[in-house]
């Protein structure tokens, strides 16, 4: 749901409760989304480490695909100034 700016401060408990029931309630000023309600829940999801990069990127679908990492020995262009 969306509240503005100024029923969302009139109503706070029940934009709470309704982050707690519902999701995520948006808060906007002049039109604009503004600001987002979280229960602590949601919080903590969001926000929770859920393994090393290094684990991400072993776990990639693309691991085991070679790459030819190896340098040019190419020098460049000659340009004259």
């Amino acid at each position: 749901m969306c509240w503005q700016l100024q029923e969302a401060k009139n109503k706070l408990s029940e934009v709470i409760q309704a982050a707690q029931k519902s999701g995520p309630q948006a808060i906007t000023v002049r039109g604009r989304e503004t600001a987002v309600i979280l229960s602590a829940e949601d919080y903590r999801r969001l926000t929770m480490k859920s393994g090393s990069l290094v684990s991400f990127f072993q776990a990639s679908p693309w691991a085991e695909v070679e790459l030819d990492l190896t340098r040019s020995k190419d020098v460049g262009r000659d340009i004259e100034l």
